[in-house]
Order: C-alpha cells, then structure tokens, then sequence
C-alpha cells in the first residue's frame, strides 16, 4: 500500500511540473513597451509607425525611432484601412492554438484524477493490504512463527496454573483420549492474575505446546465508534479461526468488552454490550463453534458479566497469582539464562529481597542489573549489581549530586535511624534489609525491611508493629530536635490510612467492635468496587474517628517512650549513617547487640 501512494504522489507531481513548465515557455515575459490603443492610433496620424505584424488582437510594431512596441486592438474592421491610409507596413500572422495534449490535459484533468482516485480506491478495498470498507474484519493475528515458539520451560513461578492449562494441550494433541469417555473439551479458559504475572505468556506457551494456530487479539480492538463494527468483528474473528480448527484465540485485556451488561446510556456503552452479545453467541449458541478455544487474560474479573463466566463458556477460570519466595527463583533462573552471572549471584538470595515482585518486575530487575555491569565495564553480573538494580526499582536512583545541608542531612539520619531502630527493637517486625540517608526518587532517606516468609494474612499485633515503624521517625525527629518537619508526611498518611483500614475493614478495634464500615457500590462508568458510600451515621464517623486517632496517638507515645529508653542507640545508628551514609541490616545488629550486650 505504502508503493501505491508513492507512486500516485509521483505522477501528480510530474503532471503538475508538465503544466507549469508549458506555462513558463509558452508565455515568456514581454520586454516590449506596451502602449495603450489611443495612442498608438495617434502615433499612426503623425506618420510615427513604419509597421506592424497583427496576431490576433495583439499588435506588435516599430515606431520611426526604431523602438519597438506592442499594444492590444479591438476587433475593428476599420484598423486596417487606417494603416494603409498613413503608409504602414502589415504583416498578419495566424493566431496560435494549444497543442492537442495540453487542450486534452487541461479539459479532462480533472476527470483523469477522479478515475485515478476511483481505481486506487477499489484496488485497496480488494486487496488485503486495505482497510477501505473492511471495518468489519477482525484484526487477530495468526502467530505460528515457530522461530519465537514460547514452550511451558519458558514459564516458571506459576506451576498450579500450568498444570491446569496442560489439559488443554493434551486435548489438543490427542482428543480421543478425553472423548473416548464422553469427556468434553473446555469452551473457555479465563486467566485472572495481578498485572505483570504472566497471563499472556502462558497463553503463549499453550499455543506452543500444543503446535494449533493461535489468534491474539486485544479486547480493545472490539470496539470502535461506528455501531455494530465490534459484533462484525467477531463474527469474523471466529468465522477465520473455523477454518483453522482446532485452533485457540486469545483475547488480552476481555474487560474491555466483558464488563456488566445494562450499565450503559447508549452511545459506545451500547456498542460494547452488542460486541459482547455477538461473543456470548459465538462462544455458546445455536451454531457454537466447535475445535475453538478461547483464551481470555484479565486482571479485572469483578467486572464481568455472569453470563461470560458460566460454564459452557468459560468452564475454567484459572488464577495466575503473584509468585512466592521459590517462584521468584525459578522466574529469574529462566530470566539469566543467557546472561553470565559471577560466582557471587545467589538468585535464592535475591528471590527473598523481592517480595512482592511479579514476573515481569523481576525480568526488568533482571535486565537493570546486567546495564549496570555492562556501564561499568565487567563481563559478568555480580551481586552488587543486583542489589544495586533492585534498590533502583523499589527506591528510585540515587540523587548524589542533590545539595543537601548538614543539618538537613543529620536531621534525616535521626529519621531514619528512628525507623530502623523501632523495627529492630520491636518483636515480630519484618527484620531491617537496608538503611541509607543518600536521597533516592523524590525520599530523602530511606529505610527498607524484608520479611523473611511469605506474609498472606496479616494479625493485629503485626499491625501494630508496622504502624510503630511508620512512626518511628517522626517520634526521633521530636525527640532529638524538639520540632517537627515534613519529612514524615509520607508515613503519617501510610499511618493513618493503616489505622482507619484496621477499625473499618478489619474489625480489629475493641471499642467498635467486629463490625466494617463503607458499602461499596457499583458505578456504571467506573466499574466495581472503586467507591466506597458511608452507610453510617454521623454518630458512627464520630466514634471511626477518635478510634483511629486513638490508635495512631497511642502507637506514637509508645514508640516515644522505646526510642527515650534506648536514646543512646539512636545517637549511635545516626552516627553510623552520618559516615557511611548507608548501613546493611548486618551492621544495625551489630549496633543494637553492642548497646544491649546480646
């Protein structure tokens, strides 16, 4: 399509280069003096012409001076008998005409260009290239590169999610096995996971196991502002991958067209609801699609419509979790496979210091740490290069050159000397990885903690301890200075936000009890569970607030009194990160054992 245009703006050009230059030497500029028609018949009275050559109505002569000039005669019979009459040579020349393929280009140029425009048109609404009248058709794409061939060694971290998807390779690769027994194959399979743990990727490594076709689409490529394109797309959609069966389509990101019917005021909502109509027919209805299985990734299941999920649609729903301390190990096998890894690399230890991360974090953890060991310099990634990439990723990159004054920089030491102390000293705190006082993203400071198992639910006293920690710098701030900054603004939010979920969301306060509070309701526009209501009374907002600061006060006074009972300590850990600027968690407990003789 790209050499079509080139070509046409190719012949537009030399057509209007052709009609310029016949322009140009055709009609030269005049040098001559034009005079006007009285005044050349006067000169003619006087005897002052010697003769004229007539073209047309354009006159050209000399006068009795030898200079020419030129001037421009109405049609009059008489002009000729007046310059006899005064003794003036004529010439008469025929008048010119165009030439034939100029009067051609100049009449039907313009019906040339529509008949040009007219089969340019056509040629691209026949050929595939085009998207002339094809707003129907569906935009999947076939993958069966096998160069690129994803294969379930490429996935690792979600091992119970890839043994419920093998089934479907094995149906795929041997149905007679299944069907023998009256088995039937799944319609559907719904991969529900937090973003970045590897739906897509597993959707791939089927297709791959299994060696079928595979069309991926985005659930965003449904729908557009015409009524009734995205219901003709997947008609399409599912009318290629019949020809193709057994085959498997893989629908990215199905809330995007997935979401509650009945929620839209017309427009583009009812455009959705009709793509999602036309899917829930193609998927089970009268003519359902045989040899076809959908594949949908979403990180959104909440907002689906019932009728997507039902069985005989999709049978399986299939979560892709974040993966634990063991999955993140296996994760970043697969990641340093082909790079070089120094002796020192202990990804087990690495796998620990990533809590939280999910598969795609740990592949740009993974990547950051080999740019910085090729920037400087080495052959092979070491440790330090990992753990200097994941404090990149969880704190941002260090900002030595930002100018920070000595009092602002010891009053950050004490800050985070604060944290690291509440924390060390309190039982059942996620041990100190890491303290640094060398700014980082937009922190001027920093203190990181590592849990050393993987944490799903969470008790009332770990709670508490956490929201010590937050305090903790805040409490040594008020302490050593007699002041306050806004340094702990961060973890007076973290504080009170921690505070306000334990009384209403988790019942954890005796005074009100075992009750939650902030109905969430569903907004047709924003989806689920994005607004909370207040179903209570102003009497009960009364109690939620004293409760919440009850809890932040009381926390705040006991961590003033731990952080005054040890306040030598306190001056040591901030000496500490004066000179070094950064301290391990090693080296905290060092600290704390000589101080406390354990």
């Amino acid at each position: 399509m790209g050499s079509t245009y080139k070509n046409l703006v190719i012949w537009l050009i030399i057509t209007i280069l052709m009609v310029l230059s016949f322009n140009l030497f055709n009609h030269p500029k005049s040098s001559l003096q034009t005079i006007s028609y009285s005044d050349f018949l006067e000169k003619v009275k006087r005897g002052e012409v010697i003769s004229v050559v007539m073209k047309g109505n354009r006159l050209k002569g000399v006068l009795i001076t030898n200079e020419p000039f030129q001037t421009y005669v109405p049609k009059d019979a008489h002009i000729t008998s007046i310059l006899l009459k005064h003794g003036v040579r004529i010439k008469v020349k025929p008048e010119e005409e165009s030439p034939w393929y100029m009067t051609v280009l100049v009449s039907w140029f313009p019906m040339l260009l529509l008949i040009a425009v007219w089969v340019f048109f056509m040629r691209q609404v026949q050929t595939g290239g085009g998207r002339a009248f094809s707003f129907g058709r569906s935009r999947a794409r076939l993958i069966n590169d096998q160069s690129k061939k994803v294969t379930f060694k490429d996935v690792a971290g979600i091992e119970e999610a890839k043994e419920e998807v093998q089934e479907i390779v094995d149906f795929l690769k041997n149905p007679q096995k299944f069907t023998k027994l009256g088995g039937k194959i799944p319609k559907g399979v719904l991969l529900i996971g937090p973003p970045g743990t590897g739906k897509t990727l597993l959707a791939k490594a089927i297709a791959g196991e299994a060696g079928v076709p595979f069309f991926s689409i985005s659930g965003s490529e449904f729908v557009e502002m015409f009524v009734g394109v995205g219901a003709a797309r997947v008609r399409d959609l599912f009318h290629q991958a019949k020809k193709s069966a057994p085959c498997i389509i893989f629908i990215d990101e199905i809330d995007a067209v997935g979401r509650y019917r009945g929620a839209g005021l017309g427009g583009g909502h009812d455009e959705r609801e009709q793509t999602l109509n036309q899917l829930l027919v193609e998927m089970d209805g009268f003519d359902a699609s045989e040899g076809i299985i959908l594949i949908a990734a979403t990180n959104r299941p909440d907002v689906l419509d019932p009728a997507l999920l039902r069985p005989g649609r999709f049978d399986r729903q299939v979560v892709v979790p974040m993966p634990d301390v063991k999955g993140r190990e296996a994760i970043l096998k697969v990641h340093t496979k082909n790079i070089p890894l120094a002796e020192d690399v202990d990804l087990s230890v690495v796998a620990r210091g990533t809590p939280g991360f999910a598969g795609a974090d740990l592949a740009n953890l993974v990547n950051e740490a080999a740019l910085l060991a090729a920037r400087k310099g080495k052959s092979k990634v070491e440790m330090e290069d990992f753990e200097e990439a994941k404090d990149k990723v969880l704190m941002g990159k260090e900002r030595r050159s930002m100018v920070i004054s000595e009092e602002e920089k010891k009053l950050t030491a004490y800050h985070e000397a604060g944290h690291a102390l509440v924390a060390k000293l309190l039982p059942g705190s996620d041990p100190v990885h890491k303290v640094s006082i060398i700014p980082r993203g937009q922190a001027l400071g920093v203190t990181q903690q590592l849990p050393l198992d993987e944490r799903h639910t969470y008790s009332k006293k770990y709670l508490l301890t956490r929201l010590a920690v937050l305090l903790g710098g805040r409490a040594a701030e008020e302490i050593i200075f007699n002041d306050y900054t806004t340094g702990a603004g961060n973890d007076l939010v973290q504080a009170t936000e921690l505070a306000r979920k334990m009384v209403c969301n988790w019942g954890m306060s005796e005074n009100i009890g075992p009750v939650t509070f902030g109905r969430r309701e569903e907004h047709i526009f924003l989806g689920k569970e994005l607004v909370q209501s207040r179903d209570y009374s102003e009497e009960t907002a009364r109690a939620i607030d004293n409760e919440v600061k009850r809890i932040v006060t009381e926390t705040y006074q006991q961590v003033k009194d731990l952080l005054k009972r040890h306040i030598d300590l306190l001056h040591k850990v901030a000496q500490t990160l004066l000179e070094k600027e950064t301290i391990d968690g090693a080296t905290l407990d060092k600290l704390v054992a000589e101080a406390t003789g354990t």
